[in-house]
């Protein structure tokens, strides 16, 4: 599929089932670099945000994670995922969840919560990233807020973005933060760079 004529077009549920719909089936697109900079315990139950038709659960699963949850807000990529995988990764889940609500998922119930590019990409309906729209930082701080309810004592939200820590910290610190958090803020790459957001439960 062609690029969106507009960049805000990557935040709409729209897009992305248009996209998926085609798609070939076992087609697959990663963002960011591999989960291997992450590594969490292998028995973390884990939260997949906006999962999308990344193999990034699988390349995780393949190494020992099996218990993950991954939710998208698009019926159609979570369909495709759910049938790729039902056979030979019967541990992993996939739902049709809205990351700013996550509807039906219980509080203090996952280790790890992962967004690899999800909030960035509700992020693309402003153009100023100095002054955002009130819409997006609504959308990113009720993604955050969630992520905090759904996170164990102890749980760690890891946010993996191109965007540089001056436009991104207002997301991970404020008064949507209901929980004491600490905050660590690591950039990686080489040639280019990309950031690992790390807020932790204490």
């Amino acid at each position: 599929m062609s690029l969106p004529h507009k960049n805000e077009e990557y935040g709409t549920e729209v897009y992305w089932d248009k996209r998926y719909e085609q798609e070939a089936e076992d087609a697959s697109f990663d963002w960011f670099k591999s989960y291997a900079d992450l590594i969490p315990s292998r028995a973390a139950r884990i939260l997949m945000l906006g999962c999308g038709n990344s193999k990034f659960s699988e390349d995780m699963w393949e190494d020992g994670y099996k218990n993950i949850v991954n939710v998208d807000y698009s019926p159609v990529v979570i369909e495709k995922m759910r049938n790729r995988h039902k056979d030979v990764r019967p541990e992993m889940t996939w739902e049709v969840k809205d990351v700013r609500t996550l509807d039906g998922l219980d509080a203090s119930s996952f280790d790890v919560a992962i967004d690899k590019g999800t909030m960035d990409a509700m992020m693309t309906l402003s153009t100023d990233v100095w002054d955002p729209p009130e819409q997006v930082i609504k959308d990113c701080t009720a993604e955050v807020s969630q992520v905090i309810r759904v996170l164990k004592r102890d749980g760690i939200f890891i946010y993996i973005t191109f965007g540089q820590p001056h436009f991104r910290r207002r997301y991970l610190t404020g008064p949507h933060i209901t929980r004491n958090t600490s905050l660590e803020i690591n950039q990686l790459g080489e040639s280019f760079h990309y950031y690992m957001y790390t807020l932790r439960m204490l």
